[in-house]
């Protein structure tokens, strides 16, 4: 495995700037956004379409540097029933077509979450069983009819473009946040479909990673570099479900921290021991979203861990 960078925790460097700073940290290889809700402050999706001269000098930065991308990130809401929905959905589209341009074969996403019915303008994390009330089970169904569809033409799309993988980043409140929700969706879509997997949200859910991962053998295609802590004597009191803003750190039952500030480090031993054992050699891409200490802490704090976990 080697150690990778999403480049948005930079966000407020130019490209060439933020290149050099993840060259001096001794990391060769960039997650960027091109689509989706991420900054999008490095790769110009639009522009880099519009103009093949333009695409040339943008890998010729990361050449010369000796790097190279890990993939583009393209994670959102695509299957939101609103002008801003379709607008993510198109992001997702110009993110694949770029990925087939620049020689990328591999994107993140998210999977989405629909509304409730035909209709309905609201998205639904359907959280408690599809048992009572009797008209969860329908929406249930239905949520999954349109993320299925969605992904059928999606992954078309991206085959035409060259895209060989699809990572989904399971994530809490969209319909792929869990193995089992990732595996009804390669199955219904093909193997194009695999996970990006984010330890830090299984983590935040009570799942275990570890397990997890063998369940999801030959379906790990990313791997996100990423850590939570469940905060001591907070969620005893109020369960793991939280709402309140991220930024509210001090008062939530967990945070995402800097790897190694939540689970230690012979756990995170364990983790890629385990994932590399199952099959996957690729890319561990820090996602750095620590709001309790600065970005330069979290970042070193980060690489420093994974610099010791890594199954190189």
């Amino acid at each position: 495995m080697k150690l990778a960078i999403c480049t948005d925790v930079f966000a407020e460097l130019s490209y060439p700037d933020m290149l050099d700073k993840v060259k001096s940290l001794g990391i060769d290889a960039v997650e960027m956004t091109a689509g989706g809700w991420g900054a999008r402050k490095h790769c110009n999706t639009s522009e880099l379409l519009s103009s093949r001269e333009k695409r040339e000098a943008f890998l010729a930065e990361l050449e010369k540097r000796g790097m190279r991308i890990s993939a583009l990130n393209t994670s959102c809401n695509p299957t939101w029933p609103s002008e801003t929905g379709k607008e993510y959905a198109r992001s997702m589209y110009d993110c694949a077509e770029l990925a087939g341009k620049l020689g990328v074969k591999k994107i993140v996403a998210m999977a989405g979450l629909p509304a409730g019915a035909p209709g309905d303008t609201t998205p639904n994390w359907i959280t408690s069983t599809v048992s009572w009330p009797d008209f969860m089970a329908p929406a249930y169904e239905y949520q999954w009819e349109v993320t299925i569809a969605f992904w059928k033409e999606f992954a078309k799309h991206c085959q035409k473009c060259g895209v060989e993988q699809i990572a989904i980043e399971e994530f809490p409140g969209t319909m792929v946040w869990s193995a089992s929700t990732l595996l009804k969706l390669r199955e219904a879509v093909g193997d194009i479909i695999g996970i990006n997997l984010d330890p830090s949200h299984m983590m935040i859910l009570g799942a275990d990673p570890i397990a997890a991962a063998r369940a999801l053998k030959g379906c790990i295609y990313h791997v996100h570099g990423k850590d939570a802590r469940i905060e001591r004597g907070l969620a005893d009191v109020d369960g793991l479900l939280e709402p309140r803003p991220v930024t509210d750190s001090a008062e939530r039952v967990w945070n995402y921290v800097a790897v190694g500030c939540g689970k230690d480090l012979q756990w995170w031993k364990e983790f890629f021991s385990v994932v590399h054992m199952l099959g996957y050699d690729g890319d561990v891409s820090l996602e750095m979203e620590d709001l309790t200490m600065t970005v330069d802490a979290g970042v070193n704090t980060s690489i420093d861990a994974l610099r010791q976990t890594i199954s190189q």
